[in-house]
């Protein structure tokens, strides 16, 4: 299963803002909708084809709400993401799944407690206004390789307190012989790597 994963603007809720309109709503109603970062909605498609067609359908909301686009493939990678664009070119066979790997952008996650940030104006139960529950975390823990992490689920610390994850300063880095540098902007746990096109590269 391909996966879409939407992040959204600081200033907004976006599951609130996506589950708030009409259009967008219908376009999720068949969706299992998943949060596994803060202020985040991912779901599960069919295809890298079905993934950049519901990012299509939902254009409109995705000019105002959101900063971050990602589709992951399995065809590519079980661990790191494409940037939207990318993800297009691969549709349209204008790259080749091994042909993807050489530009990438690496997010530092970083732990939050749950609260620890104001709601966005717009409310704080999306939930409420389509009916349907989205579900924190996607399954799938944090992972032992702190450089090619995924999805970590929503987590409890040791005072009991629930956590979630956040993206926060993207590294723009190079491949080079297989391997990408270091995560070093600042210290983290976790990170998560999208892969870009070479026109989104920004050393």
């Amino acid at each position: 299963m391909t996966r879409v994963c939407l992040i959204g603007n600081d200033d907004v809720n976006l599951q609130y803002e996506l589950l708030s309109h009409e259009t967008s709503r219908e376009a999720l109603a068949t969706y299992d909708l998943r949060r596994p970062f803060e202020n985040s909605l991912a779901v599960r498609t069919v295809s890298v084809g079905a993934a950049v067609s519901l990012l299509n359908d939902l254009q409109w909301y995705l000019t105002r709400f959101v900063s971050v686009a990602i589709v992951q493939d399995p065809s590519v990678s079980d661990e790191e993401w494409l940037s939207r664009s990318l993800a297009t070119e691969l549709r349209n066979g204008d790259v080749e799944p091994q042909e993807t790997a050489e530009f990438c952008k690496v997010y530092g996650l970083e732990r939050v407690e749950r609260g620890a940030t104001a709601p966005a104006a717009g409310g704080s139960d999306p939930g409420a206004t389509s009916g349907s529950a989205i579900r924190d975390g996607d399954g799938n823990g944090a992972g032992e390789d702190t450089e090619s992490a995924t999805e970590p689920d929503d987590e409890t610390d040791e005072n009991g307190a629930d956590s979630t994850y956040r993206l926060v300063e993207p590294l723009y880095v190079r491949r080079t012989d297989g391997d990408l540098p270091a995560y070093d902007l600042r210290e983290v746990e976790e990170t998560v790597v999208v892969r870009l096109t070479e026109s989104e590269y920004a050393p």
